[in-house]
């Protein structure tokens, strides 16, 4: 039997020399997005103000405690739903995002002058969906759950 999957082109960011961010397109409630691969963050997350650009109406339902996270800080965060994004062609319906201010990873993308992500892809899809990432390929692939 052979195995469905999704390949999903890669962009390189160079960050000045010193190494690479990836960067996936994908869609967020039907409008284009760009999305940061980043396989040491436990969740994927959204900026709050970006997030909603692409979402009326959200409702955020603040979470207990503080998130580790960017810049080593801990950080108040919030969860919030999603009907539908996309990694590339990979559609994911009803998930639970988490919100957390990126406005540090925004300055920075400004000041490298590199795109504007609008959201962090985690650990917590890129292990559901069975992420393999080919760098000499500059391709992902996922796996859509059966």
């Amino acid at each position: 039997m052979m195995r469905r999957y999704i390949e999903v082109p890669l962009q390189l960011l160079d960050i000045e020399g010193e190494g690479f961010h990836i960067m996936v397109q994908g869609m967020i409630h039907g409008k284009e997005a760009r999305f940061l691969i980043d396989t040491g963050a436990s969740r994927s997350v959204f900026d709050p103000k970006t997030i909603s650009t692409f979402i009326d109406d959200l409702v955020f339902e603040k979470k207990e405690g503080m998130t580790a996270g960017v810049g080593s800080t801990n950080l108040e965060s919030a969860t919030f739903k999603i009907d539908a994004f996309s990694i590339g062609d990979l559609e994911i319906n009803d998930y639970e995002a988490v919100a957390l201010d990126l406005e540090i990873i925004h300055e920075m993308y400004g000041k490298l002058h590199l795109p504007h992500i609008d959201g962090i892809i985690g650990g917590d899809l890129l292990r559901r969906y069975r992420a393999v990432i080919n760098y000499r390929c500059k391709k992902m692939r996922l796996s859509p759950l059966s």
